[in-house]
């Protein structure tokens, strides 16, 4: 355990010194459109959804625009982020359910906002330490998953796992930053199609 927390050490003074501005760049005016743009981006680019979410934000300017939302319309306005309509789904269900138990505020909690639908704690780690400043974990997408895979970071199986895994390996300080530093990395350095590792920055780090 020693050996890999020096590894992790190692990599994370790496994508600080090759990444130093990574960070959120999902637009938002407030900590609803913050939880909305992030629900959208599951499986989709932070620039579509950026897209979708310049006309989406002008049309429903406040939070109960989107309790009045008629479905169907709603998954035109998405259409272009994927799994349009499961998304519509979740969005709406998560603005009533936010509406009823929060008076529509979004909460400060782990444990409450992985009750909201649509929202696990992928979803809940951005949206709190971006809204709040509350750090409960770290978020594990896509890019975060693969590359604690390929940096010999976890071989966990499931989100979950890895998050648990990379908590253990960095200090807590650290949790909120190292999502963003490891999708910056993965965007510009070690995409996901087929590439040489051994030409990847990190590759050198033993």
């Amino acid at each position: 355990m020693e050996k890999k927390k020096k590894r992790a050490e190692q990599i994370l003074k790496e994508l600080k010194k090759i990444i130093p501005h990574a960070g959120m760049m999902l637009k938002y005016r407030n900590n609803w459109e913050l939880l909305v743009a992030v629900m959208l981006s599951a499986q989709c680019t932070d620039k579509k959804v950026n897209e979708v979410t310049e006309k989406l934000f002008k049309k429903y300017r406040k939070f109960d625009d989107y309790i009045k939302a008629k479905p169907k319309e709603f998954e035109k306005d998405i259409f272009p982020t994927g799994f349009y309509k499961n998304k519509t789904k979740n969005i709406l269900a998560a603005a009533r359910y936010i509406k009823g138990n929060h008076n529509g505020k979004i909460p400060k909690t782990m444990e409450e906002m992985i009750t909201i639908p649509g929202v696990g704690r992928k979803t809940a780690n951005v949206v709190l330490g971006n809204a709040y400043g509350v750090v409960e974990g770290i978020a594990v997408d896509t890019h975060v998953f693969r590359l604690a895979h390929i940096l010999r970071l976890s071989n966990g199986k499931t989100p979950d796992i890895v998050e648990k895994d990379l908590m253990r390996l960095f200090p807590k300080k650290e949790w909120f930053k190292l999502t963003y530093y490891l999708i910056e990395y993965g965007r510009k350095f070690c995409p996901a199609r087929k590439h040489d590792h051994k030409n990847c920055p990190l590759s050198k780090i033993a």
